[in-house]
């Protein structure tokens, strides 16, 4: 009898261990819950807002309408400084001036990103985007010299060669009436990072089909969709009643691709040295992947292969969809306002006249006007409408007290849209962007690559790429836009890119004779 009864109270004792953890576990959850929720009442909120479901079932689902209610709210609340949004258990409060951006931004210590960038893990790890602390300052320190000017200006030569494929594909739309550019501009830019990030050719330009190139986009898609529904956001419902299974067949792909790259590139690292002369007496081209093999930490340390493939993936994804969203935004505006287009190619006839030449990165300073474009482009539709940060202590917005472990979303669009500082702002005007134009603008009031400790360490890439590409299609092309403003709907995924696209007309632009300022140095001609 005693060791049957042994035998009874052991299971027994299992269960009552896992009930009194479960109880401790739901007791310590709901308490930080409820302190939370006390503490951010005075913070303006939605309507409908109910106890452990938030706002969730208020948010709709489509991409698109998603992003719009976000739009709708922050017009709603635009004379406040902030307001709050619970999605399920999980409260966010949402940023719009730069007053409450500014010391979010600035601050060291709210450096962590909010709980939905965990949905990047699997595919990105914990590399420059998604780490935090220490292991972010060390890697940020020790990648920062990768993104040297003078490294980068070594990438030009692939920026060209890409540009001038996207134009002999474009000639071929000219005379045909309106088309969807937004595929060309992608692959184009998906070509330039492939080949500057692991000095790789996939030749998306010439393959959409790629199973890579599908995957890319995929993924960005079952991600955002995540993100959009806290109901799947514990791994269990998702891999069970979600895109679980999508999700790491699409995630297979990508990672066999950048592993097989990263693997031959070490195996071949000595015949790859940038400064090395080829057989035939050719230089070598750098990528990142080289340089990253090659980098060494404070201790003597090199990067591991899944270091390495962090930083690798995270480049493929931030380093091509911003800059190609960008892009096609700036082709609309252009095409939508015939004077900004004209003053553009003037430009670009005083710079280049009728040569075909490649561009070079003195062309690259000399081009202020497109420069203005472009900064225009990303002020009414930045690359990344909105990011979002953890508050690692209690924090005051404007008086508004928010508690450390809530979330703050800082909504980009809505930021660049304050009249205040951007008078009419759904005008599309470069000048704003004009030195004389641009004295007492907050430096927060327009952070299209975030700004601050985590600003993005690419932009002056992205930059580049940019002013290379719609050089070379201005130089090439008349652009007129076919459709108007309210047709494009905007969705805001991880990158703000138009629901069907952008169709613009092509008309091959008739050569030059003379360069201006030919002219003007030949006025006697």
């Amino acid at each position: 009898m005693t060791i049957l009864a042994g035998s009874f109270s052991l299971p027994f004792l299992g269960a009552s261990v896992f009930i009194a953890v479960m109880t401790y576990l739901t007791y310590k959850l709901l308490s930080d819950y409820l302190h939370k929720w006390i503490q951010m009442k005075p913070i303006p909120a939605l309507e409908g807002t109910y106890p452990l479901i938030g706002n969730a079932l208020m948010f709709k689902t489509d991409a698109g309408d998603f992003f719009n209610q976000i739009v709708d709210f922050t017009q709603q609340f635009s004379d406040a400084p902030l307001f709050k949004i619970w999605v399920g258990p999980v409260p966010f409060v949402v940023l719009y001036h730069h007053e409450t951006v500014e010391p979010l931004l600035t601050n060291s210590v709210h450096m962590d990103k909010a709980y939905s960038y965990t949905f990047l893990h699997p595919w990105l790890g914990t590399g420059l985007l998604t780490s935090t602390g220490l292991k972010w300052r060390q890697r940020r320190k020790m990648l920062t010299p990768t993104f040297h000017f003078s490294i980068l200006a070594d990438f030009l030569e692939v920026m060209n060669e890409q540009a001038e494929i996207l134009v002999e594909r474009l000639e071929k739309e000219v005379g045909k009436g309106p088309f969807n550019c937004s595929n060309y501009i992608t692959l184009c830019a998906l070509d330039i990072i492939c080949e500057t990030a692991m000095g790789k050719k996939i030749y998306a330009q010439s393959n959409s089909e790629s199973e890579y190139v599908k995957s890319v986009y995929k993924m960005s898609d079952i991600i955002s969709r995540r993100q959009r529904t806290p109901w799947f956001w514990p791994d269990f419902i998702y891999n069970y009643f979600g895109d679980g299974k999508e999700h790491d067949k699409t995630l297979r792909v990508l990672h066999s691709f950048t592993y097989k790259v990263i693997n031959e590139r070490a195996e071949n690292i000595s015949n790859i040295e940038s400064d090395s002369e080829s057989e035939q007496g050719m230089r070598k081209r750098r990528a990142f992947l080289d340089m990253l093999l090659k980098t060494i930490d404070e201790d003597g340390n090199t990067m591991s292969h899944q270091d390495i493939q962090e930083e690798v993936d995270t480049f493929m994804f931030e380093g091509h969809d911003t800059t190609a969203s960008s892009m096609t935004w700036a082709l609309h505006l252009l095409g939508s306002h015939p004077e900004a287009h004209r003053k553009v190619q003037q430009e670009l006839e005083e710079v280049f006249g009728a040569s075909e030449r490649p561009i070079t990165t003195d062309d690259l300073k000399k081009l202020k006007y497109l420069e203005c474009v472009i900064k225009e482009a990303l002020r009414l539709y930045p690359s990344v409408p909105f990011f979002a940060r953890s508050l690692c202590e209690d924090c005051h917005f404007r008086g508004f007290k928010v508690p450390k472990g809530a979330n703050a979303i800082i909504i980009t669009y809505a930021l660049h849209r304050d009249p205040r500082y951007f008078p009419e702002p759904e005008e599309f005007r470069p000048e704003r962007f004009l030195p004389e134009n641009s004295v007492g603008r907050p430096p927060y009031a327009y952070i299209p690559f975030s700004a601050g400790l985590r600003n993005c360490i690419g932009q002056r890439f992205a930059q580049m790429e940019e002013k290379v590409v719609l050089a070379s299609i201005l130089r090439n092309f008349n652009i007129e836009a076919c459709q108007k403003r309210e047709e494009l709907r905007p969705v805001g995924e991880l990158i703000l890119r138009p629901e069907k696209g952008i169709l613009i007309k092509l008309e091959k632009k008739k050569p030059q004779l003379m360069s201006l300022s030919y002219l003007l140095y030949f006025p006697e001609y």
